[in-house]
């Protein structure tokens, strides 16, 4: 048996593959930044091609680093941004056109236009329909890309999320597969029976010939290509980012709960083998699928998180970088009464407003460039307790721990604002990528590198806690303040 499990973490600002040793530790790292398209206002694609590309160089690079060979990789997990719709001829293996990333809110209109069929789509699927989920997606890439429909029809081309094309290409086209997670984002998924939706993809005109097939999240799907790694590896499992970092978590349980801060924030809670739709604007998911047992989540997503830190420092000239924000936002004692809503793709849950704009709110002429750093890590903090209250509303009690990771979760301001506001511990694991952790988790279980979840549970973990700190009246002011602003945009 290999020494190491690798994962694929095909994000929205870069690839990555993290290679983890039996711990669950660490053991080498690369990554690679993607460019990001915007043509119009509003739209967010990605090349493809270059996904590809850079997933496969920072594999090799991983290896390469690690000083270990393709013999000594058991099996490999890929975890995924979700949503994003990639559409590529079956012969040639080529996309169509860009990739549209689940950011993207060029099919608002058609979403409109679907409305009489919500309570049905939302029944057969647990989502809300938005611009976020791929179908609207794919069916915009087969009404506008010329011939698109006709070879679609014809079998010519296929479909597929992040996750997989990636399979599709490290199998060179022997595997067309999707996983129960990343399926049940797609608005195209009949969750409670594990299969395509017809009445769906019927109402929408997309063959179903192009979709990939449906299968459990941890199970071997082939073997990647000897030409790539230098060698044949099994590509054993597979997952949504979100529910990958889930699984990384180890919210093993229902109830558990966990909030990744990554581009956009994503809270989801183990809801058990039973498909609950959610009454407070959250929507009901795929947790994972393991050996006949289905787990299910319900998720609130926040379309801007990390982002809005990036758009501070890309667009406004703000920061030198992501970390010095908290440097910057803890120069002053509050945000001078301002308030950020950072909907640039519109708002997510519980609102689901895809046409709203981003606004600054309570600006005067005492605030400066620290207050508005300050208020950009607050608004990420208020959006999440929008969603923790929202789940807390659904589970019937107030939720009291909440597990954290990403990239933005290093950010110790950030994370003793969020104790603060919504009242709550937050844990911290030793390894923030529970991303790829989870993949690995998924696909070494496929493999036996790891028994069963106990054996998971075994692996190192150890985290750091944050506890609410500020008084209840101060607490209040806050979440005052945030929903006034947010009432701007959802009168």
């Amino acid at each position: 048996m290999g020494k190491y499990i690798m994962s694929f973490d095909a994000g929205t600002t870069s690839e990555r593959a993290i290679i983890f040793d039996r711990s669950g530790r660490i053991v080498s790292l690369a990554q690679k930044e993607i460019k990001q398209y915007y043509p119009q206002a509003g739209w967010v694609e990605h090349d493809p091609m270059e996904l590809w590309s850079a997933q496969l160089g920072v594999a090799v690079e991983a290896m390469s680093k690690a000083g270990i060979g393709v013999e000594d990789i058991e099996a490999i997990g890929i975890t995924n941004q979700r949503e994003t719709t990639i559409v590529w001829d079956k012969e040639s293996g080529l996309p169509v056109c860009n990739a549209i990333v689940w950011q993207c809110r060029r099919t608002t209109k058609l979403c409109e236009e679907l409305a009489p069929y919500k309570d049905m789509i939302r029944e057969k699927t647990g989502l809300v329909i938005d611009p976020y989920f791929s179908a609207t997606k794919l069916k915009w890439i087969l009404d506008h890309v010329e011939g698109a429909a006709e070879k679609a029809e014809q079998g010519k081309l296929l479909f597929g999320t992040v996750e997989s094309w990636l399979i599709w290409k490290l199998t060179k086209g022997r595997v067309h597969v999707t996983d129960y997670s990343n399926a049940s984002r797609t608005m195209l998924f009949n969750i409670h029976e594990l299969k395509w939706d017809e009445e769906i993809c019927a109402l929408l005109g997309i063959p179903m010939g192009m979709l990939p097939e449906p299968v459990p999240n941890s199970t071997v799907y082939g073997e990647s290509d000897p030409a790539f790694l230098g060698g044949a590896v099994k590509i054993a499992g597979a997952a949504g980012d979100q529910q990958a970092a889930l699984f990384g978590q180890k919210c093993f349980r229902p109830g558990d709960i966990k909030n990744t801060y990554g581009t956009g924030c994503f809270l989801l809670m183990n809801i058990g083998e039973k498909a609950v739709l959610s009454k407070n604007g959250l929507v009901t998911t795929v947790a994972w699928g393991i050996g006949g047992k289905n787990v299910y989540a319900l998720e609130g997503s926040v379309f801007m998180g990390g982002a809005v830190v990036q758009w501070l420092r890309d667009e406004m000239g703000m920061l030198a970088s992501a970390p010095e924000s908290e440097e910057l936002a803890r120069k002053v004692e509050d945000t001078a009464g301002c308030y950020i809503v950072p909907a640039f793709t519109g708002l997510g849950a519980p609102y689901w407003k895809p046409e709203a704009k981003g606004i600054i709110t309570g600006l005067s002429r005492g605030v400066g460039r620290c207050h508005i750093i300050r208020a950009a890590l607050d608004s990420i903090v208020y959006q999440v307790n929008d969603l923790v209250q929202a789940m807390a509303q659904d589970a019937g009690e107030e939720l009291k721990e909440l597990k954290v990771d990403g990239g933005a979760s290093s950010n110790d301001y950030l994370m003793q604002m969020q104790a603060d506001i919504s009242k709550v511990k937050v844990y911290r694991p030793e390894c923030v990528e529970t991303t790829a952790l989870g993949a690995a988790y998924l696909a070494g279980l496929a493999v036996g590198f790891w028994k069963d979840e106990e054996d998971i549970v075994k692996c190192s973990g150890g985290s750091g806690c944050f506890e609410p700190q500020m008084e209840e009246a101060e607490r209040e002011k806050h979440i005052k303040g945030w929903s006034e602003a947010v009432a701007m945009l959802t009168r």
